[in-house]
């Protein structure tokens, strides 16, 4: 099976990575079911990259329906070690205005309906997710944004908290004003528990949010529509295919280490020895 060193989840509006030279689909199946869709593998700078359309194409599931679990099952599957996820998001901030870019360095998880991790059914691990986003690999997404001549063009955010909620629904004003009260920055649905299970199984993970609206709580601007969010994020899709393209060159030629590569040396509970073989046929993939 081809290997990859890059995978790259697209959000809403990013169904493909036109940049993306050989490419081939994978229908891949895991323990977890089938991801989204297909998996686009190519080359990008000489790097190996593979590309998901987290929704599908043609954007046929919710949030809640994203087999999760599969989807970076299979990125692991291929041998991917850095994971970049292109989100849109909404602003809880002021300063944080549509067409905006931001990487996040902390999440906040209000789903209710996912499944969140790996572990369970004869395996126990407890994964530390302290610093969720790998810093390493948020800050190739900054240097790429320079990489690729956009610095002019784009304001980009360091830090802040994405908070991450159920959906299909957009907030209530009064959630909105909630979600702020807590310092929160940025608003999606599909985040969590995508940055979980990237750490259980062991690859460094970062978001480019796209910001896209201000969520309801802000007096003087619309409110959010599934029109105007997609309207905004499309004028953005091109710069985010040429600040993954200048990533993915990065790490192509430095490969940083990330203390995600490792996160199971002090999180597995269940040592392999004593799992049942089902189990660790199950986890294998992980554990590498």
């Amino acid at each position: 099976m081809q290997q990859a060193l890059v995978g790259v989840i697209g959000g809403s509006g990013l169904y493909q990575m036109d940049a993306l030279q050989d490419a081939q689909e994978l229908d891949l199946s895991t323990p977890y079911g089938k991801p989204s869709d297909v998996l686009v593998t190519g080359t990008l700078h000489g790097v190996a990259v593979v590309f998901l359309a987290r929704h599908g194409r043609g954007h046929r599931l919710i949030p809640s329906e994203v087999p999760y679990r599969a989807n970076l099952y299979a990125l692991k599957q291929l041998g991917v070690r850095y994971v970049i996820s292109m989100s849109a998001v909404g602003s809880l901030r002021e300063e944080l205005a549509p067409l905006d870019m931001v990487l996040p360095d902390q999440f906040i998880d209000l789903t209710r309906r996912r499944d969140s991790t790996y572990f369970g059914a004869g395996a126990v691990a407890h994964v530390s997710l302290a610093q969720p986003v790998c810093g390493a690999l948020s800050d190739v997404l900054a240097r790429a944004v320079r990489d690729a001549g956009l610095g002019e063009q784009i304001a980009l955010h360091r830090g802040g908290s994405y908070v991450c909620i159920e959906g299909p629904q957009f907030s209530t004003l009064a959630e909105s004003n909630w979600y702020r009260s807590m310092g929160a920055s940025v608003i999606g649905m599909t985040n969590m528990p995508e940055a979980k299970l990237a750490r259980e199984a062991q690859m460094a993970y970062a978001t480019l949010a796209m910001v896209t609206d201000y969520d309801c709580w802000h007096p003087r601007e619309a409110h959010v529509t599934a029109d105007s969010a997609i309207a905004n994020l499309m004028k953005n899709a091109g710069h985010a295919q040429q600040i993954a393209a200048a990533a993915i060159a990065i790490l192509g030629r430095e490969r940083p280490a990330s203390a995600a590569h490792t996160a199971l040396q002090s999180a597995l509970v269940t040592q392999p020895a004593a799992m049942a073989p089902e189990v660790l046929q199950r986890l294998e993939v992980l554990l590498r």
